[in-house]
């Protein structure tokens, strides 16, 4: 069996130049992982409201012959300084670099808010071909964080496309936060309940996408109702004619561990839900149907 073969190993990629990964990034702070040969795709993965760059996972995939590029989205130099109406255009700038290389099929993988601008983006971006959403919202929410103004309020939307701010559901200000470490789904179900029109006029029209959905969560994500959110996105789609594929282990929480990458550290400031072994098996379940969704082999032996 070779490394590439297996999937808790992730095989030694190629280093790009620096003008290779100042074009991939459109100038952002970021990383390109390139594979050993020619790629099978490209990827775009965006890491959720940590602001991370999110290296490791991009390595991973550079491993599985994906061009990957994976870039800080905001809190960098020319960016708003938190998840406040971020454009779109920061993610479909990084696609014209991965057009422009003639890279094949054009994935997203994000996590939590970053999948939020995933789907987002696969709505405005015909060339998105695959989205993998990971811990999904079904909704745009109001901002996370600190604007250009370097306010937090008033609300506004975390993201902006062509210079228009997208709808977005604000937070209910009665919700009452306890001491940190803090779970925050409650926050976003009752602001749902607290807001159903917003919600209604902010629901992402995934059913305008032609591309591929994979929607990955756990029924005990403690961050935010991802199972629920799944469920909705399942029905737009399916309403709507279109294929989506879904994966939700009861057990698991906010972050699923894929094969070859290590658990994130606990967090002393949020309860993410979950346990090592429900995250590990979705992880586990999830690895083969995401990389056959973004156009890859399925890694073969046990």
């Amino acid at each position: 069996m070779t490394a590439a073969s297996r999937p808790d190993i992730i095989p030694r990629v190629e280093e790009p130049s620096g003008e290779q990964r100042s074009r991939l990034t459109a100038g952002a702070s970021g990383v390109v992982a390139t594979p050993a040969g020619d790629p099978s795709m490209a990827v775009l993965v965006l890491a959720g409201s940590g602001g991370r760059i999110d290296e490791r996972r991009a390595r991973h995939l550079a491993g599985r012959d994906a061009l990957a590029v994976s870039i800080r989205w905001f809190g960098g130099p020319g960016q708003p300084p938190g998840i406040c109406e971020v454009p779109l255009e920061t993610f479909t700038a990084v696609i014209d670099g991965l057009e422009a290389l003639g890279s094949g099929r054009i994935g997203i993988v994000g996590t939590s808010k970053g999948a939020e601008a995933a789907l987002w983006v696969a709505c405005v971006d015909p060339r998105v071909a695959a989205v993998v959403a990971v811990a999904p919202t079904s909704v745009g929410w109001a901002n996370v964080g600190p604007g250009r103004d370097n306010r937090t309020r008033p609300w506004r939307s975390s993201w902006t496309w062509r210079g228009r701010p997208l709808p977005f559901v604000p937070y209910d200000d009665t919700w009452p936060e306890s001491s940190p470490p803090v779970a925050y789904r409650t926050l976003y179900e009752q602001s749902l309940a607290t807001h159903p029109a917003a919600a209604g006029a902010a629901a992402i029209p995934v059913e305008r996408t032609r591309a591929d959905l994979v929607l990955i969560g756990g029924g005990d994500d403690q961050m935010w109702p991802s199972d629920r959110f799944i469920a909705q996105i399942e029905d737009r789609r399916r309403r709507s004619g279109r294929a989506v594929v879904s994966l939700v282990e009861p057990g698991a929480g906010h972050r699923p561990v894929f094969p070859g990458e290590e658990p994130p550290a606990p967090s002393d400031l949020a309860i993410y839900g979950g346990s090592p072994g429900a995250d590990r098996a979705l992880g586990r379940r999830a690895w083969p149907l995401i990389l056959e969704t973004l156009g890859a082999d399925p890694p073969s032996g046990p």
